[in-house]
């Protein structure tokens, strides 16, 4: 990571390197900004404002009555799949990690939301390396390096217009993703 070897650093640093962004991302029953302090403790009230303006959540929160200040319920339920996505994507950003993994981070969302928050990952991956897992090849479409698995092993390795070209596994997925 940044020219280390990892195997030279901590447990501490390298968790402090990485930024993950699941599927279903984990809102304790607390306030917008409690939620967002976990990643960072002490930041300042333009940072909250800058991750959440970046991961496209700050003008849902800024509508809301209580606005910072607001309780997300149970595992966030009072916020959508898109909103809960992109909180995450404004904690992580907080957080500011050398690497991201985002785990089929838009898996289960509508279009708007889908559109949303590849706006917000797109500002949240500059700068940084990121592990995409995916299935909806959308995601991946732009990546410097696409790694295709099956069955446990990887099958074909490139750029979307490499994979494409071989006429292998990969683009079988985005024909069949392309006809849905």
């Amino acid at each position: 990571i940044g020219g280390v070897d990892v195997r030279e650093l901590s447990l501490q640093q390298l968790r402090n390197a990485i930024g993950l962004v699941p599927q279903d991302p984990h809102l304790f029953h607390e306030t917008i900004r409690s939620n967002l302090s976990y990643a960072k403790p002490d930041a300042s009230e333009d940072e909250l404002r800058q991750a959440c303006e970046a991961a496209q959540i700050l003008g849902l929160i800024d509508s809301l009555p209580q606005g910072f200040e607001t309780v997300v319920g149970e595992r966030g339920h009072r916020l959508s799949g898109g909103e809960k996505q992109r909180l995450a994507i404004a904690r992580v950003l907080l957080k500011r990690p050398r690497i991201v993994i985002l785990d089929e981070a838009t898996a289960h969302l509508d279009s708007e939301n889908e559109r949303l928050v590849h706006a917000a990952l797109t500002a949240s991956l500059q700068g940084r390396t990121s592990v995409v897992i995916a299935h909806r090849l959308s995601t991946v479409k732009a990546a410097d390096q696409i790694l295709v698995l099956a069955d446990g092993r990887i099958k074909e390795r490139g750029r979307h217009e490499e994979l494409l070209a071989e006429k292998g596994l990969y683009s079988e997925l985005v024909a069949k993703q392309s006809f849905e």
